[in-house]
């Protein structure tokens, strides 16, 4: 499902999406309860996306869309659990496992792990590797909370587009960081006391430990990647 919308890339051009010209696809915004739903679906507008909000597989499906993103916030206990209780955990999974383009945000990345130190909480396992508090000297302290710059380790990764390779600041909060067992999956690296994993990239699967939509400029940057790729893949599809 698309609407005609004005998509800008940022630098005054604009592009055509979908079966209309000028539109581009929806993307699907879960809704667990525990996310901060109204910055993410506002960013998504900021740069022309099309978001829906979805809370249950039903309404997933009634949106058609070409895109999902999962933002979550505070404890990774509630947010898996909301997800398994409407059924959209295997929604999920299905949805990454057919390298359907995908953006998970803060506790949507460390939802797609094995396990959790926090609590003990066993994640949705789609990548190998667990979430682990952080255990750091003075002076850091935790949680890690406010800007800090990250290095793309995946520096062709189409997240990264108009970005530096390093020294980009984001906004973060949170006390556990994903350790994947694949060093692969990193797509870019902070140092809060050592590297730890800011992002990861798999296909069309993207996550981010820090917050897009509350870095300003560069956050935006992420959301108006992401949604290229989305457009990208209907366009392919034909």
């Amino acid at each position: 499902m698309t609407r005609p919308v004005d998509f800008s890339d940022g630098a005054g051009r604009r592009r055509a999406y979908g079966g209309d010209p000028m539109s581009v696809p929806v993307i699907a915004v879960i809704d667990n309860g525990i996310c901060n739903l109204r910055s993410v679906t506002k960013a998504l507008e900021a740069v022309s996306a099309h978001p829906q909000v979805v809370r249950t597989p039903s309404e997933l499906d009634a949106a058609e869309a070409a895109g999902l993103v999962l933002p979550g916030v505070g404890a990774l206990r509630d947010c898996v659990a909301s997800l398994r209780a409407t059924g959209l955990a295997e929604r999920v999974r299905a949805w990454i496992e057919a390298d359907r383009p995908f953006l998970g945000v803060c506790l949507g990345m460390q939802a797609l792990f094995e396990r959790s130190e926090e609590g003990g909480v066993s994640g949705l396992g789609i990548f190998p590797g667990e979430v682990r508090r952080f255990r750091l000297p003075a002076p850091f302290k935790v949680p890690h909370m406010g800007w800090n710059t990250v290095t793309f380790r995946q520096t062709e990764s189409p997240l990264r587009a108009g970005l530096a390779g390093s020294g980009e600041s984001f906004y973060f909060v949170h006390s556990y960081h994903c350790v994947p067992a694949d060093p692969s999956l990193v797509l870019a690296e902070c140092d809060y006391g050592g590297p730890f994993a800011a992002a990861i990239g798999r296909g069309q699967c993207f996550a981010t430990q820090f917050h897009p939509e509350k870095s300003q400029a560069k956050g935006l940057a992420i959301y108006r990647n992401f949604s290229r790729v989305v457009a990208d893949t209907v366009l392919a599809r034909g």
